[in-house]
């Protein structure tokens, strides 16, 4: 069965970085466009990037473009997402997906 698992959350200091993996299995993955998303408490749930299927076309939500950059490995049926300059805002849960499938997410903490 199809199967997405976040790995990579933590705490972290604004202005820090975290490297959050998403390991897929179950399903042709280099096939597929891939997404990160997050939610934060009490909000929706926000698209943060987006990637084709060989990795030449990305696409960012506003709020993230020049500190994230998403990326895959499709010999290793992985998708990643590197986050530097990290802000109290980006504090959510981060959730790899494509099509109707969601992995089980891995939370970010960002707190002095």
């Amino acid at each position: 069965q199809v199967q997405l698992v976040e790995s990579g959350g933590g705490l972290v200091q604004p202005g820090g970085s975290l490297r959050l993996s998403c390991v897929t299995s179950g399903f042709t993955f280099r096939s597929y466009r891939m997404s990160w998303y997050r939610q934060a408490p009490g909000k929706e749930r926000e698209l943060v990037a987006t990637i084709s299927t060989r990795g030449g076309s990305t696409n960012y939500a506003d709020s993230v473009k020049g500190r994230f950059t998403i990326s895959r490995d499709n010999a290793k049926n992985t998708m990643y997402l590197q986050m530097n300059s990290l802000r109290p805002e980006d504090t959510a849960v981060y959730v790899c997906n494509f099509n109707d499938y969601w992995g089980q997410g891995t939370q970010v903490t960002v707190s002095s």
